[in-house]
C-alpha cells in the first residue's frame, strides 16, 4: 500500500475510533432506552448503567476482537488490490471531489442491496443472523459481526471495486461512513425529536435501523440502507413500524447465545 493510502487509512481508524468514543458516551449520558429494562445484570449502581450487562459486552468485544486481524490481513489487502486494477471504464470527469460523490453514492446504493441479500439467500442469513440475536441495541452492537460474514463481504466488496474501478481512497472513506453510521443508528442515544425526525429525511437515524432489529420478521426483513435513508423508500422495503423504546430487540423465536455457539452456529444446520 502506498503512502498516501496509508496515512488515510491512519486517518480513517482515527476518525472511527474518536466517533465510537462520542457515540459510547453520548448513549450513556442521554440513553433513549434504559438498558435495565432489556439486560439482565444491568442497573446495578451507577456503574452497571453506564456499562450495561458484563456479559453482552463481552460477547460483543470478543467478537469485535475476531475481526480486527481479519481486517488487517485480508480486508484492508484484498481492497487495496482490488482498487489496483483498471479495466478503462472510468471516464475522465469521474474524478475529483465528483468522483468521490459519485463513488460514494454507488457503494451505499450497492450495501443496501448486499445487506438485502444477508437477510434472503440463506447462507449469508446464517452469518448475519449473529449480529441480530443481540437482545439490546447500543453502539457496541455495530461492531458484532461473525467473522465469516466479514469475510464474505470483503469478498463482494472487491468484486464491486474492481467492476466499478473504485479508487482506494473512494472506499476507505467510504469504508469510514459505514463504520460511524452504524454506530449512530445502531446507538441508544436521545435525540430531540425534530432533530431525528430532520436528519431521518437523508440519512438513517436510531428510529429507522431500531426497527430492523424489532424481533418481528416482517420488521427484521425491512430498513437495509445503511448510510442514506432514500433506498428504502425508492427499492420498497420501508417498514411502516415506528419505533417504541419498549419494542423487542432480536431474532424471532431465537434467544441470544454463548460466545462459542455464536461462534459455531452458522456452520451448524438449522431449518429456516
Amino acid at each position: 500500500m502506498d503512502p498516501p493510502a496509508q496515512e488515510l487509512l491512519a486517518y480513517k481508524s482515527f476518525a472511527v475510533l474518536g466517533w465510537f468514543a462520542a457515540v459510547l458516551t453520548a448513549e450513556r449520558l442521554w440513553p433513549a432506552a434504559r438498558r435495565a429494562d432489556f439486560e439482565r445484570g444491568a442497573g446495578r449502581g451507577p456503574l452497571g448503567q453506564w456499562l450495561g450487562e458484563p456479559r453482552r459486552l463481552g460477547r460483543n468485544g470478543a467478537l469485535w476482537l475476531a475481526n480486527v486481524p481479519l481486517g488487517w490481513l485480508l480486508v484492508v489487502p484484498l481492497s487495496a488490490w482490488a482498487a489496483r486494477f483498471d479495466l478503462g471504464i472510468r471516464p475522465e470527469w469521474w474524478g475529483g471531489w465528483l468522483g468521490l460523490g459519485l463513488d460514494l453514492l454507488l457503494l451505499d446504493v450497492w450495501i443496501y442491496w448486499w445487506h438485502r441479500a444477508n437477510h434472503e439467500v440463506p447462507v449469508l442469513w446464517r452469518f448475519h443472523r449473529i449480529h441480530h440475536l443481540d437482545r439490546f441495541l447500543d453502539s457496541t452492537s455495530a461492531i458484532r459481526f461473525h467473522f465469516g460474514e466479514v469475510f464474505l463481504s470483503a469478498l463482494a466488496r472487491a468484486a464491486v471495486i474492481i467492476a466499478l474501478d473504485v479508487p482506494l481512497a473512494s472506499v476507505l472513506v467510504f469504508e469510514s461512513m459505514v463504520l460511524m453510521g452504524a454506530m449512530f443508528h445502531h446507538s441508544n442515544v436521545r435525540l430531540p425529536p425534530r432533530l431525528e425526525r430532520a436528519l431521518a429525511r437523508a440519512v438513517v437515524t436510531p428510529s429507522i435501523h431500531w426497527v430492523h432489529h424489532h424481533a418481528a420478521r416482517g420488521d427484521t426483513d425491512s430498513n437495509y440502507a445503511t448510510i442514506l435513508s432514500l433506498w428504502d423508500p425508492l427499492f420498497g422495503t420501508r417498514s411502516r413500524t415506528r419505533r417504541r423504546l419498549d419494542m423487542e430487540i432480536g431474532v424471532e423465536g431465537e434467544d441470544e447465545a454463548p460466545l462459542i455457539e455464536l461462534v459455531l452456529r452458522p456452520f451448524r444446520k438449522w431449518r429456516d
